[in-house]
């Protein structure tokens, strides 16, 4: 058998044989994406190299050779033939691992149907709306260096718009999930950004229906193990 030692110029670890999973993660909510499926999916096996966003790693030149974008998470699919595949977007990375190890549709929807595409939309729902407002409120709430009112009302307000949005749609498939009858990446790619809102001053309890769904989904050991994945020790 041909054994291959495949470097990716990672500074910090050695050379991995392949074939492997490796995620480059930290804890954020989009980090949680992608370890709370890996976890839920349950029958695969994956390495996690921590990025120390408060370095700026992301941003060193062996990362952006993997990640142009400088972005976590990114995940790096090794065969046994040592072929190298680097994913970044945490949709694509839950749509890349739904179609390669979620062959039961556990926790997502086959490709062509209705549900499916229903799917799609509140992934995006989430990547081009509820992830980048929640993040600015985040930014101007807790980080930013001062307070800018304008920033903190626009940001969260939106926040909360979203959040009815979703309100809505809890209530309008009365199943408990955004799409069809169970779990799937819809409601992944959401949770994280939902949960923790009364650090920015939102209280879920306002919409009824969502915190119930945060409750839930939170009670899954997976998704408490996955939530956890990638943290900072120090």
């Amino acid at each position: 058998m041909v054994h291959y030692l495949i470097d990716e110029r990672d500074p910090a670890e050695s050379a991995l044989e392949a074939p492997y999973l490796k995620l480059y993660t930290l804890a954020t909510p989009n980090g949680q994406k992608v370890t709370i499926f890996l976890e839920l999916l349950g029958n695969v096996d994956y390495h996690v190299r921590t990025i120390d966003i408060r370095k700026n790693t992301q941003k060193e030149d062996w990362y952006l050779e993997i990640n142009p974008n400088g972005r976590i998470p990114t995940l790096t699919d090794v065969d046994d033939k040592g072929n190298v595949f680097h994913i970044s977007e945490t949709a694509a990375i839950l749509l890349y691992l739904a179609d390669k190890y979620d062959k039961e549709r556990k926790y997502s929807y086959e490709p062509g149907t209705r549900l499916y595409y229903e799917q799609l939309e509140w992934t995006f729902f989430q990547m081009a709306g509820l992830g980048p407002m929640k993040g600015q409120a985040h930014h101007f709430v807790l980080y930013a260096p001062e307070k800018v009112p304008y920033g903190i009302k626009r940001y969260t307000e939106e926040t909360r718009r979203l959040f009815g949005v979703l309100e809505i749609r809890l209530e309008r498939n009365k199943t408990g999930f955004l799409v069809g009858d169970h779990l799937s990446i819809a409601d992944i790619v959401s949770w994280p950004w939902v949960n923790g809102s009364e650090k920015i001053g939102i209280d879920i309890n306002d919409f009824p229906r969502l915190s119930q769904w945060l409750e839930n989904i939170g009670k899954i050991e997976a998704v408490k193990r996955g939530s956890t994945i990638g943290s900072l020790t120090a």
